[in-house]
């Protein structure tokens, strides 16, 4: 951290003088405000999950080990947000293979219905119970297996909250595995959501948990040299102006943590006008060669520290670099995310706007969809009047997001990509690429309820293509495309210009 920093020292001593990591750790609900007391009531687990997860992690291999006798080895998660994006970090650092379902695309939700039913066993997990893309998988994976003479009580398992409507599985005979209340979905990486499928796909997470637990220690201590409070104060020095965060990790640790930490960190602060946007980008990504001057760079190092550290560059410079291992990096952003939420006077456990988007989508089921214009990408080459468009609405200090409902293993998905380059080197601003429903659980909220300054690029494959959904009237691309409707919708509603083209 450089020193002479007047808001950065400002901000660090605040924290300290505050006791914001002791009392965090202490589980004092009053730190953010009257406002926040109840949800962080139930929602504080996260600070000391450990022994709760070494039992859980322990069911998890008895399991594995059952699954593994009967020749079941892969292993699919059907998971919204943070209940399938901290898993996917997990697996990939192990280097396990852990398939993820958080798309209601048909070819992508038929595809992984149909490959290899005889070997796998899925994970469907939901903390409320009631996520509808994770109900709609579990229905038709149920079906499934039912029509390969497979009975689905020996190959789903289930992860909720104690009393939701998944629970009540277990007396179906699944194996459900209750997850803690008092720790939200984007916080849940160490609790039994992150563990239950890492473990069945194979990972080892004892090193994850161990880091945790030694990084925990470090981080509830009221000290400049705290790394949690040291990067809270980075990311919240810059705000309001400097509200994006480009994460970019080592080349040699392409994990996906950047994702995990978009939903944390978007879902947490992205309310009441304010917060911070993080935009996962390649570490050779157009962005990274010279920033906007409203973004700050995190980049992950190739080192493997258990304690975490977090450096900035000189001062003047936007860039910060993370040090630390995997179990550690969890805790250090959990950390720094409430530790944000207290200076800028955020609830971080709510997400007020997601809702919204939810019921829109509901009432988009029963109308058609909307008709929209053709992407034109030939040779290459960006549409003229796509960019003249979204630069109508784009202002120097604002930021691009597609919003992609597509199929993610499909040809067009790389074009799609290709895409998020090309608008970048030419508007110069952050273009963030979401993938739908997915980043409805995730940096949505931020998209709704943060700054007033993004524009939306929406593609919607209208395909013509439909699986069915097992006890609806809808099909999975009906429900694909309401849910992009819907978010469409809301965010016209608050202000935020919509672009839309299909495939």
């Amino acid at each position: 951290m450089s020193t002479g920093d007047e808001p950065l020292t400002r901000l660090l001593h605040q924290l300290c003088d505050d006791r914001f990591a002791s009392r965090l750790f202490a589980q004092d609900v009053t730190l953010w405000g009257p406002h926040a007391e109840a949800d962080a009531a139930t929602r504080l687990g996260w600070v000391r999950p450990f022994a709760a997860a070494d039992r859980v992690m322990r069911e998890a291999e008895e399991l594995r080990d059952r699954l593994r006798a009967q020749g079941v080895d892969r292993i699919v998660l059907c998971g919204m947000g943070g209940s399938s994006l901290g898993p996917e970090v997990v697996a990939r650092a192990a280097g396990v293979s852990l398939t993820i379902l958080d798309s209601t695309h048909p070819a992508e939700v038929e595809r992984h219905l149909e490959r290899d039913l005889s070997r796998t066993a899925v994970v469907i997990s939901s903390k409320s119970g009631s996520t509808v893309e994770t109900l709609s998988h579990a229905a038709a994976f149920q079906r499934a297996f039912e029509s390969a003479s497979i009975d689905p009580v020996t190959r789903m398992i289930f992860v909720t909250d104690p009393n939701s409507d998944l629970a009540a599985r277990a007396e179906e005979g699944y194996r459900v595995f209750a997850a803690d209340p008092t720790i939200g979905g984007r916080f849940s990486v160490l609790s039994a959501f992150g563990i239950v499928p890492t473990v069945l796909a194979g990972a080892d997470i004892r090193p994850v948990l161990a880091d945790a637990h030694l990084a925990a220690e470090h981080l509830s201590r009221d000290t400049v040299t705290n790394p949690g409070l040291r990067l809270a104060a980075e990311l919240a020095r810059g705000l309001p102006d400097q509200n994006i965060l480009l994460f970019a990790e080592h080349p040699t640790r392409q994990w996906g943590l950047g994702d995990w930490v978009e939903q944390l960190l978007a879902e947490s602060t992205g309310k009441q006008g304010r917060g911070i946007l993080p935009i996962s980008v390649d570490d050779t990504a157009h962005e990274l060669g010279s920033p906007p001057a409203h973004a700050v760079v995190v980049r992950t190092a190739a080192a493997h520290t258990q304690l975490p550290t977090a450096t900035s560059a000189q001062l003047g410079e936007r860039s910060i670099s993370i040090q630390a291992s995997l179990g550690a990096q969890f805790m250090l952003w959990e950390v720094a995310t409430a530790a944000v939420g207290h200076v800028i006077d955020i609830n971080p456990f709510d997400q007020p706007d997601v809702e919204a988007a939810k019921i829109a989508a509901r009432d988009a089921l029963d109308r058609a969809p909307e008709a929209a214009a053709v992407l034109q990408l030939e040779n290459e080459q960006l549409e003229a009047p796509l960019v003249t468009e979204i630069e109508t609405h784009l202002s120097p200090a604002g930021y691009l997001v597609i919003q992609a409902f597509v199929d993610r293993d499909d040809p067009f998905a790389d074009r799609v990509r290709r895409l998020r380059t090309m608008l970048a080197q030419r508007l110069e601003v952050p273009v963030s690429l979401c993938w739908g429903p997915r980043y409805l659980h995730s940096v949505g909220q931020f998209h709704k309820g943060g700054p007033a300054l993004g524009v939306f690029l929406q593609l919607i494959d209208l395909t013509d293509h439909e699986y069915p959904i097992p006890g609806s009237v809808n099909g999975f691309g009906a429900l694909m495309r309401a849910q992009a409707q819907g978010d469409r919708e809301v965010l016209t509603a608050r202000g935020r210009p919509v672009i839309v083209r299909s495939r």
